[in-house]
C-alpha cells in the first residue's frame, strides 16, 4: 500500500466527493460478529456491561439518598447513578443482540466496597478498564460494522468515567489520550469479581489469559475528605514522579473468577520491571526490594519501585507541560523490556 500523505488526489474519484479508498463503503452493516476473535472480544465486552450494570444497581439498592448526602452528593447525583445503570441496560442489550444465542447471562458478582465513597473510587476504576479494553481492540475486529456500535459506545464510558471522577472532586479529564489495554488485561482485573457464572455460561468460556493479580498497597487516597463533589477542580493529580510505589503480587497458579474455573499463569520468569501502560505511552522502571513470603498458604511477592520521570508527551506545546503517568495507570509486572 502506497502512502500518501502529501496531500494530493491520487486516484479517480469513484463518485462525485468522494475520495478513493475506506473500507466497506458500499457494503451492507452485519452488526455480529465474524471470527472467534471478535466472538471472544464482544464477549469479554458483554461481561463487562453486566458487570457495570449490577455495579450501579447493587449500589443503589445498598446505599440510601442519606448516604449518599453524607458523602457530599445529592439527590440529583444518586439519580446519575441510576441513568447510568439505565445506559448499561442499553449497552448490554446492543452486544447480546450482537452476539446472539451464545451471548453471557449476568453472574453473581462481589465487590471491595462498604461505603459511598468507596463505591465512587471502585466505579471509576471499573469503567475505565472497560474503555480502555475496548480501545485496545477495536481496530482489529473483523466484524468493522460491530466496531462502529462499540465506538458509540466507549465513547459514553468515557463520560461515565468523567462524571464519576466529578464526584469525587478530581478533575475531570487529567489526561489528553485514553489508555488502551489487551483483551487479557482487561479479563484479569475483571474476572476477581465475578463470583458465579449460570450454566449456561460455561459452555462459552472467556479464551484470554488470566494473570496472577497485582496490589498497589500504598494508592494516593482519591477520597481526601477536604474534598467534595465539584465540576472542576485543582487536583490534576494525585501523585509524582519519583514516589516510591509498593507491590503485592500472587504467584500463578490460584484458581481465580466464576466459580473458580479460571487459573492464573504467565510466561514470564521473575519479575525485574513496572510497565506503566499511560496514554500513547509504555514506560519500565526497574523493580527494588524484590522478596517473596507465604501468607495463609498463599505465594506473595512484594516489591517497590519508582514512579517514572518521564517527559512531556510533546514538548513545549503548553505553558506548563503534560504529564504522561496521570489518571487511572496500568501497571505490570514484566521479566524484560521492549523498545
Amino acid at each position: 500500500m502506497r502512502l500518501t500523505s502529501d496531500g494530493t488526489i491520487h486516484n479517480p474519484l469513484p463518485k462525485p466527493h468522494t475520495p478513493a479508498g475506506g473500507l466497506a463503503l458500499d457494503e451492507v452493516p452485519i452488526y455480529h460478529p465474524l471470527s472467534d476473535f471478535d466472538f471472544q472480544s464482544l464477549s469479554l465486552v458483554l461481561n463487562t456491561e453486566w458487570i457495570e450494570l449490577d455495579l450501579f444497581r447493587y449500589a443503589l439498592d445498598t446505599f440510601s439518598l442519606e448516604d449518599f448526602e453524607k458523602a457530599g452528593l445529592s439527590k440529583a447525583d444518586r439519580a446519575l447513578v441510576a441513568y447510568m445503570a439505565d445506559q448499561e441496560v442499553g449497552r448490554a442489550t446492543n452486544v447480546y443482540n450482537m452476539l446472539g444465542p451464545a451471548a453471557a447471562k449476568p453472574c453473581e458478582y462481589k465487590y471491595p466496597f462498604k461505603t459511598v465513597q468507596e463505591f465512587i473510587t471502585f466505579s471509576k476504576q471499573v469503567t475505565r478498564i472497560g474503555e480502555a479494553g475496548v480501545i485496545g481492540f477495536i481496530e482489529h475486529l473483523d466484524s468493522r460494522p460491530s466496531a462502529q456500535l462499540l465506538l458509540q459506545t466507549v465513547t459514553t464510558e468515557a463520560r461515565q468515567q468523567m462524571v464519576i471522577r466529578q464526584f469525587e472532586g478530581l478533575f475531570p479529564m487529567p489526561v489528553w489520550f485514553q489508555t488502551a489495554i489487551t483483551q487479557s488485561m482487561q479479563w484479569s482485573l475483571e474476572a476477581r469479581y465475578i463470583v458465579s457464572y449460570l450454566k449456561v455460561n460455561h459452555k462459552y468460556p472467556l479464551i484470554w489469559q488470566v494473570f496472577p493479580e497485582l496490589r498497589i498497597t500504598n494508592n494516593p487516597n482519591s477520597t481526601d475528605p477536604h474534598f467534595g463533589p465539584s465540576i472542576s477542580t485543582l487536583r490534576t493529580a494525585l501523585s509524582h514522579s519519583g514516589r516510591e510505589v509498593e507491590f503485592e503480587f500472587d504467584a500463578p497458579g490460584k484458581q481465580v473468577g466464576p466459580d473458580g474455573k479460571y487459573t492464573t499463569s504467565t510466561n514470564a520468569s521473575a519479575p525485574k520491571y513496572a510497565t506503566w501502560i499511560s496514554q500513547l505511552n509504555v514506560t519500565y522502571t526497574p523493580l527494588e526490594n524484590v522478596k517473596s513470603s507465604e501468607t495463609n498458604g498463599d505465594a506473595i511477592g512484594r516489591s517497590t519501585t519508582k514512579q517514572p520521570e518521564v517527559p512531556e508527551l510533546y514538548p513545549g506545546l503548553t505553558t506548563h507541560g503534560h504529564p504522561i503517568i496521570n489518571g487511572t495507570v496500568f501497571v505490570v509486572l514484566v521479566d524484560e523490556t521492549f523498545t
